[in-house]
């Protein structure tokens, strides 16, 4: 039977959450902010700010797998994924400040090739952070449910930087004048997310050590992930819940300022409602973790996914009954809600991974968390790219009005009733289709503690063993 790996300790724990302190804090700044930074500070038309993002982050999927690739096989003299987050960490700050640096050239042509040039460079640096990370996690513990304690810290870190990185960079941008606060956002949060990637990659020892000698080059092994099918069912769960959220983080503000609140911004006036909403959806996120993770001990990691999903579902579908300009306490009620029912989804990927990564060994012969990790980027890139760019394509469609730079003053938008549909309809049926889905493949999924159990006994087993485990999956 393969050796137990010792239980966590708290410091390796709070190390390794570290990093998603720059995991979700960086998710929510690209998701809530972004988006708007492109068309209401650079001034690029919705359609142009789909194209920028589709064409980025499908560059950074490529990429994606070889880099993971890439990190199962460098052999260096402590564990390969945390020099790979020393080198990145100081990379962060430069390319999160030419991502945000308000371009204002008059040519349409120009700021479009600037953004998308900065961009480009910021997803390869995430990459390169992101996949030695969430291999990383699968090397930390081979435990089942402490592999689930552990991304419970993880993302508690992860949600509680969220709400941090929805609230400070709007605070930040607006108490400079024009568009300079987006680079003090930037520079502050570049470098406060360096030194918790450079934590991780200092403290964070692996308890899982890596094969001192790798196995020979074939190209095959690139996408060999593929053909087990728990990574496929995993990709399946994981992928439903992150473009749904991709989706949802991307709309979020608009529809809070372009519907909900549109009078007061057509008056100009400003609004807390967002941020306190956004700054409450987070905060339920962390409060309902203990009660998905009893479910986890009680019942499954699949059933705490399917739980959390369908309140995610109902939640959304009550935005098509919100009348706009009504009682923000409708807005705060409903993001309650809605971060309760995130939470499960957003915590479940997550903590089967290693889980995945171990029937992995069993089927290839060695642990290649790295390839997992990137084949698992390379296809969220891709979901997030499509459906973000796909928002941005239909409110160009809906005929959202982009800021006019050469007015030389930011100006009060309102939108036209289309695009204001536009927004609600897709805020309210995002998650019906996509955690829908999210549900089925749960249902296919057959990895749970028990069979979990069953691989780690099969690892130190004959071939015929590990065939007769992995049927059963």
């Amino acid at each position: 039977m393969q050796k137990k790996t010792q239980a966590l300790s708290l410091r390796r724990k709070l190390a390794f959450a570290s990093c998603d302190i720059f995991g979700g804090g960086i998710f929510n700044i690209i998701n809530f902010i972004y988006p708007g930074y492109i068309v209401l500070a650079v001034g690029l038309p919705a359609y142009y700010a789909g194209i920028v993002i589709l064409i980025a982050r499908i560059f950074d999927a490529i990429v994606d797998p070889l880099l993971g690739f890439i990190s199962d096989r460098i052999r260096v003299k402590f564990n390969t994924r945390r020099v790979t987050l020393l080198v990145s960490a100081p990379l962060v700050v430069i390319s999160l400040f030419l991502m945000f640096f308000p371009y204002s050239n008059p040519d349409l042509m120009v700021r479009f090739w600037a953004v998308l040039g900065s961009y480009i460079l910021f997803a390869l640096v995430q990459s390169s952070i992101m996949i030695p990370y969430y291999s990383l996690a699968t090397e930390m513990t081979d435990d089942y449910t402490d592999r689930a304690r552990l991304t419970t810290v993880r993302l508690a870190f992860s949600i509680f930087s969220s709400i941090v990185c929805v609230a400070m960079p709007g605070m930040i941008i607006a108490a400079f004048e024009g568009n300079n606060g987006y680079i003090a956002m930037s520079l502050i949060f570049g470098s406060v997310f360096m030194i918790c990637v450079g934590i991780t990659g200092i403290f964070a020892k692996e308890g899982i050590p890596a094969p001192k000698k790798p196995e020979p080059f074939r190209v095959f092994d690139l996408l060999r992930p593929f053909t087990l099918k728990p990574f496929r069912q995993y990709l399946g769960i994981f992928l439903t819940c992150q473009i749904t959220m991709a989706i949802m983080s991307a709309l979020f503000f608009f529809y809070i300022d372009f519907y909900f609140n549109s009078a007061l911004t057509a008056s100009g006036e400003s609004s807390l409602v967002g941020m306190l909403g956004a700054a409450l959806m987070f905060g339920m996120q962390i409060v309902a973790l203990p009660v998905y993770m009893q479910i986890i001990k009680r019942a499954s990691k699949i059933m705490a996914y399917i739980v959390g999903a369908i309140i995610w579902i109902v939640g959304a579908l009550a935005l098509f009954f919100v009348p706009a300009n009504s009682n923000p306490v409708i807005i705060y009620l409903l993001a309650a809600v809605l971060g309760f029912g995130i939470s499960g989804p957003g915590l479940i990927p997550h903590a089967i991974f290693g889980d995945v990564v171990d029937c992995g060994a069993l089927k290839f012969g060695e642990r290649a968390a790295g390839s997992f990790a990137g084949i698992s980027n390379f296809t969220n890139t891709i979901a997030q790219a499509i459906g973000v760019s796909f928002v941005m394509f239909v409110l160009g469609t809906a005929g959202f009005v982009e800021q006019d730079i050469s007015a030389g003053a930011i100006q009060v938008l309102t939108q036209p009733e289309t695009a204001q549909q536009a927004i609600v309809f897709v805020m309210a049926l995002a998650p019906l289709i996509f955690m829908s889905l999210g549900i089925f493949f749960c249902t296919r999924y057959r990895l749970d503690k028990e069979k979990h159990a069953e691989v780690l006994v099969a690892l130190e087993g004959c071939a015929e063993e590990k065939a007769a485990v992995l049927n059963t999956l």
